[in-house]
């Protein structure tokens, strides 16, 4: 039989695994949340991976100092890891919605800081307590090591496949939280033997248990009602998918989709942003058999293109299966995009626009790239010159492609670097802008190998907004938007293109958007 050392030096080594696997959900999940709310997911990521290693370095420091009741300490480490980020979600959520600018940010530093330190204190006592069970030194800490990287990985790809698109964050965080104090219950009745006060102990974690089991079921629910708090009309769907948060929001008779926060389209004025993008393209190409969209996962750009009966085959590429799903299944967006995406010419893959393009063998007389703009590294490469390569090299001769590029008023340096970027890779280059209200003034990139004439391009087919008179009238730039920028030594701004090697787009896009 086993003796009652082994069971327990066995226990600490499993408890070692599972503490470390909600460390790392921790971590990836106060990550994902800094991204979703506060943007620039790569800066969010840095900031948290950063600030949780500082705080593991500090905790292991603190650790040197316990070297009594090293139990009841772990016990307590994650009754407080239990309750700070079980909370944390539900916490970031009411203090976005509620407090002033800036302080939901301070939160979420201050608790990955805090778990990190908490997660850093424990594998020391753990690795000190099966050292003092009678289990060797190198030996406990290689045993405890090995389940906490171990248990790393696992963490990591729990957060990614499962729990962030099944449960969501706010659930996440209970759930894991919930992990924690089991792990802590189970250390306290097997080491119970040596614990004193017992009693307060187990009234601590019952009253922990209540709270966060209590947050598992009914937390969601409030959240979502933080969450309203961000949105101006009523929310009418919301959902974690793997790739992103997506919210439809509506009153009256507004439709308005959001992806990680950012608006997409509003339903009163989209067809000035979706006609401008299309039509243009399609009455300048020479044929329109075959059309590719990268992005578009809404269906409306589709929608417009399906008006041309020339029109064989659309190819719809989108990352997020969920969003293509909810454009061909919800009724709001089915009335938006007249059904499009269930139309037997279109063709949708759900895939990474770079990687299809990459791969597909295909040419086509039209691509329409409906993007998101380039606020995160995953978006930055859709807009460079390697991608832009790419789609030149899959325009037929007689081709024409159409960019959504930001706004040139808002984010004029941003544009006109994609501008710069596009042409970089040898195609011909027209520029367009629009007044759309829920954007306000935004631009459009033409790009053909062929020269482009826009005073030959002739709307033909029915449109609510687009005239041929207004067509001709977007490629004229105000002073202010205009192409030849100034910085405030009054010096000409150089403009350089952006690339894989030396993106310089994604600082530039947070210093012009972020007062806006």
């Amino acid at each position: 039989m086993e003796t009652d050392g082994i069971k327990k030096s066995r226990l600490i080594y499993w408890a070692s695994g599972i503490v470390s696997i909600c460390g790392i959900i921790f971590e990836v999940l106060f990550g994902a949340l800094g991204s979703y709310i506060l943007g620039d997911g790569v800066k969010q990521y840095t900031i948290t991976i950063s600030l949780f290693l500082t705080g593991m370095g500090i905790g292991a420091s603190i650790s040197e100092k316990v070297m009594k009741n090293l139990i009841v300490t772990f016990i307590w480490i994650e009754f407080m890891v239990a309750l700070i980020g079980g909370f944390s979600s539900f916490t970031m959520f009411g203090m976005t919605a509620f407090a002033p600018g800036g302080t939901d940010a301070f939160f979420l530093y201050l608790v990955t800081f805090a778990i990190g330190a908490l997660t850093g204190l424990e594998l020391p006592i753990l690795i000190r307590k099966a050292n003092e069970i009678g289990v060797e030194l190198s030996r406990s800490t290689a045993r405890v090591l090995f389940s906490d990287y171990a248990g790393g990985l696992i963490g990591g790809l729990l957060f990614a496949f499962y729990l962030r698109p099944q449960m969501g964050m706010v659930k996440s965080a209970f759930f894991v939280a919930c992990i924690n104090l089991a792990v802590a219950c189970v250390v306290l009745y097997l080491f119970r033997s040596e614990i004193r006060r017992m009693f307060i102990h187990m009234s601590a974690a019952v009253f922990i248990g209540i709270l966060l089991i209590a947050g598992l079921f009914f937390g969601e629910e409030v959240a979502f009602s933080f969450e309203q708090k961000l949105y101006k009309d009523p929310i009418i769907h919301s959902e974690e998918s793997a790739y992103q948060k997506i919210i439809m929001t509506r009153d009256d008779n507004d439709t308005r989709l959001f992806l990680d926060g950012s608006l997409q389209f509003s339903s009163t004025d989209e067809h000035r942003y979706h006609e401008t993008l299309v039509h243009p393209p399609m009455e300048a190409a020479d044929e329109k058999e075959e059309i590719l969209i990268l992005g578009g996962g809404d269906g409306i750009a589709a929608k417009e293109v399906l008006k041309y009966p020339e029109v064989e085959r659309v190819s719809l590429v989108d990352l997020d299966p969920a969003v293509t799903h909810l454009a061909s299944s919800d009724r709001h967006l089915i009335e938006l995009n007249e059904n499009a995406l269930n139309d037997e010419r279109v063709e949708v893959e759900n895939a990474d626009a770079f990687k299809y393009l990459e791969e597909a063998e295909d040419l086509f007389d039209v691509i329409i790239i409906d993007l998101p703009d380039p606020n995160n590294e995953s978006l930055n490469k859709l807009y460079t010159r390697e991608f832009y390569s790419l789609v030149r090299n899959h325009l037929e001769p007689g081709g024409v492609s159409m960019i959504q590029a930001t706004s040139p008023l808002f984010a004029r340096e941003v544009y006109w670097t994609i501008d710069e970027t596009v042409r970089d890779t040898g195609l011909s280059v027209e520029n367009f802008h629009v007044d759309i209200p829920s954007f306000g003034n935004w631009g459009f990139i033409m790009a053909s190998r062929s020269e482009i004439n826009p005073e030959s391009i002739t709307i033909n087919e029915e449109t609510e907004f687009l005239t041929n008179d207004l067509l001709h009238s977007m490629t004229v730039f105000g002073k202010d938007e205009d192409r030849e920028i100034v910085n405030s030594e009054g010096e000409s701004v150089s403009l350089e293109p952006n690339t894989l090697i030396h993106p310089n787009l994604i600082q530039k896009y947070e210093q012009a958007w972020q007062n806006y």
